[in-house]
C-alpha cells in the first residue's frame, strides 16, 4: 500500500483514539514495520517516554545528541531513561568526519543555522532510522502555525511519521506529568519551556510563545528534520 494512503487510513481509523491507543497500535503495525521513538528529552518529552515505558520498555528510542546541547539535557536524558527503565536508548551524533570538515570550530550556527541543523540533526537521524519503517515524534498542533494541521499519521519520505500527541494542549501535558509524577527537565523552571541546542535557545518571558526562545531573532521555527520524496533528509526553512 502506498505510504500516503496508509497514513490516511490510519488517520481515519484513529480519529477518535487516545494517544496511548495510537502509540500502541503504531508500535505493532505490520504495515509500517519496525518503529522507533525519536526523543529530544526536552521539556515535554517525558510524556511519550512514559507511555512507551508502560507499553514496552525495550522499544527503540533514538536520542539526537547534537554535541551542542545543554549539560542539563544530557543529565536529564540519562536520569529519565534509568527512571523509566528504558532498555534500548540509542544516541545519534553527528559524523566526526563531517564535523571536522564543516564545523571544526563549532560556530557554523552563527553563519547558517539550517546547515548546522542538517549536520547535527538531519543527517544523524537519517542514519539512525535506517531499518525502521516509521518513527514517533512528540510534535503538537499548538506549538506553532506550521504544526496547526498536524495529523496523527503522515507520509515522511520512505517512512510513516506518527504524532500521538498531535491534538494535546499544554494543559493536557501538564496534567499527565502531574498525574504520573514525572520528572521535569530542570531548565523549564529556569525559563526554558522549549529546549534545543544551547547556542540557539534563550529564556522566554511569561507573555511570549513557549517556542519564542528557539532561534530568537530569525524567521526559523523548526530544526529542519524532514524527509523529501527521495527519502533523504533535507533542510527546511521557516518560510517554506
Amino acid at each position: 500500500m502506498p505510504l500516503k494512503e496508509l497514513a490516511e487510513r490510519r488517520n481515519l481509523l484513529h480519529r477518535k483514539s487516545d494517544a496511548q491507543t495510537v502509540l500502541r497500535h503504531a508500535l505493532d503495525d505490520q504495515s509500517i514495520g519496525p518503529v522507533a521513538l525519536v526523543s529530544s528529552f526536552g521539556a515535554e518529552s517525558v510524556v511519550l517516554l512514559h507511555m512507551i515505558s508502560e507499553i514496552d520498555k525495550a522499544t527503540p528510542v533514538i536520542f539526537l545528541d547534537t554535541e551542542m546541547l545543554f549539560p542539563e539535557t544530557l543529565t536529564y536524558q540519562r536520569d529519565v531513561a534509568a527512571y523509566l527503565g528504558l532498555s534500548d536508548v540509542g544516541i545519534a551524533s553527528p559524523d566526526r568526519g563531517d564535523v571536522l570538515t564543516e564545523d571544526v570550530d563549532g560556530i557554523l550556527h552563527l553563519a547558517d543555522t539550517d546547515a548546522c541543523c542538517d549536520l547535527r540533526k538531519s543527517r544523524p537521524l537519517e542514519r539512525a532510522l535506517e531499518g525502521f519503517g516509521g518513527w514517533i515524534t512528540g510534535r503538537k498542533q499548538f506549538q506553532n502555525g506550521q504544526r496547526a494541521q498536524l495529523p496523527l499519521y503522515e507520509k515522511d519520505g520512505r517512512r510513516i511519521k506518527v504524532n500521538p500527541l498531535a491534538s494535546w494542549s499544554a494543559q493536557d501535558l501538564k496534567a499527565y506529568m502531574d498525574k504520573h509524577d514525572l520528572p521535569r527537565h530542570p531548565l523549564v523552571a529556569q525559563g526554558y519551556p522549549s529546549i534545543g541546542c544551547m547556542p540557539c535557545t534563550t529564556r522566554v518571558s511569561a507573555h511570549e510563545d513557549p517556542r519564542a526562545g528557539r532561534w530568537r531573532g530569525s524567521e526559523k521555527t523548526e530544526c529542519g528534520i524532514h524527509f523529501g520524496t527521495d527519502g533523504r533528509a533535507a533542510r527546511v526553512v521557516a518560510a517554506e
